[in-house]
């Protein structure tokens, strides 16, 4: 049973801009492993995963009902690759599953994260 929906959209320019001013806000939103990933991946593909997770995020939050907050924060949620590169949550609050999908065009990224669980969600 889907027990949450949630969608976010980022505009890649934004968030460019943001890191000019503060750098500090990448490790904000990736954990240790997410950050490893990042650091490993070309300068020019590096913002559209950023974004692509912040994203991610953002939308688990809102499928969660919590938004952004402690417990739901960015740090209380990891998003790796599995075997075949496709992402998923490795860590969230939810005991369901999590379905996640995250896209980018243009200037944007945007994920879309579905929660599903038994009979009263979480």
């Amino acid at each position: 049973m889907i027990v949450g929906h949630g969608i976010d959209l980022q505009d890649m320019g934004a968030i460019a801009e943001l890191i000019v001013k503060k750098p500090a806000i990448i490790s904000k939103i990736l954990r240790p492993k997410e950050l490893t990933v990042f650091e490993h991946l070309p300068e020019a593909r590096r913002l559209e995963h950023l974004a692509g997770r912040w994203s991610a995020k953002e939308a688990f939050a809102k499928a969660y009902g919590t938004g952004i907050v402690k417990g739901c924060g960015f740090q209380d949620l990891e998003i790796l690759a599995d075997e075949r590169g496709r992402p998923i949550f490795t860590k969230h609050p939810f005991e369901g599953k999590v379905h996640v999908s995250i896209s980018h065009s243009g200037s944007f990224a945007q994920a879309s994260v579905i929660l599903e669980g038994g009979e009263h969600g979480h």
